[in-house]
């Protein structure tokens, strides 16, 4: 079984293939504004590494949202297109879970929660909490961050606080014994390959035709501030 995983929906670009439980190459790059020049080179790339054809895949999965609208854009597209070509199926996994797993993988020995936060300007992120057994103890949402907006789950025990909007929200919930923050921790399409599995093998696929991203908010679309197409 070889599934091909894409991760867009942050600032990091990240596609992996896996193959048979394990990943067999991936490409990452957190270059900003990369995704559409490079999602699909790095696809390229990971054929040629593995001696793998578009043809030996069984699915594709993709990070399904919250998060970039433009990355998001670029990842779904790219997976509906190679999943309507090869008449493979789409499977579709949240970004916030992806985040969440990806750290639990990464500590095993971690029992509290985690809080996967990607940033969404100025005070605001898009976050959920989840325990270890990826269930939501928080629901996804825009949440504005402000001081003991968490402390119902950080006065329960540990919570970590993962991803690019969780830096900036250090100063306001840091002062929780409770929290905790793993600023280092990034973004990866590897991630994404148990959860691929597990739903694969239970149908959980998406419609190819119809699937959309989960945006959360609506895309509102800005003046240009390139020359010539204000």
């Amino acid at each position: 079984m070889a599934i091909l995983l894409i991760e867009t929906a942050t600032t990091v670009c990240s596609v992996a293939l896996g193959a048979d439980g394990h990943i067999a190459a991936k490409r990452e790059t957190d270059q900003p504004n990369a995704h559409s020049s490079k999602m699909n080179v790095f696809v390229g790339e990971l054929f040629d590494e593995t001696g793998l054809k578009p043809s030996d895949l069984t699915a594709v999965c993709v990070s399904g949202g919250p998060g970039s609208y433009t990355g998001l854009r670029i990842g779904v597209s790219g997976a509906k297109g190679l999943c309507y070509g090869l008449n493979i199926p789409l499977i579709a996994v949240p970004t916030l879970e992806n985040m969440a797993a990806g750290y639990y993988q990464l500590h095993p020995d971690y029992g509290g929660l985690v809080c996967p936060m990607i940033d969404a300007r100025r005070m605001e992120c898009y976050t959920a909490i989840y325990n270890s057994a990826l269930s939501e103890e928080k629901t996804v949402a825009a949440d504005i961050i402000e001081a003991g907006i968490y402390d119902r789950w950080l006065d329960s025990g540990s919570v970590v606080f993962v991803g690019d909007g969780a830096e900036k929200c250090r100063d306001v919930l840091g002062a929780h014994p409770n929290a905790r923050f793993d600023t280092a921790y990034r973004i990866s399409a590897v991630h994404m390959l148990p959860i691929a599995e597990a739903r694969l093998r239970d149908g959980k696929t998406e419609d190819v035709a119809y699937y959309e991203p989960f945006y959360l908010k609506d895309f509102v679309a800005k003046k240009s501030t390139v020359r010539g197409l204000r």
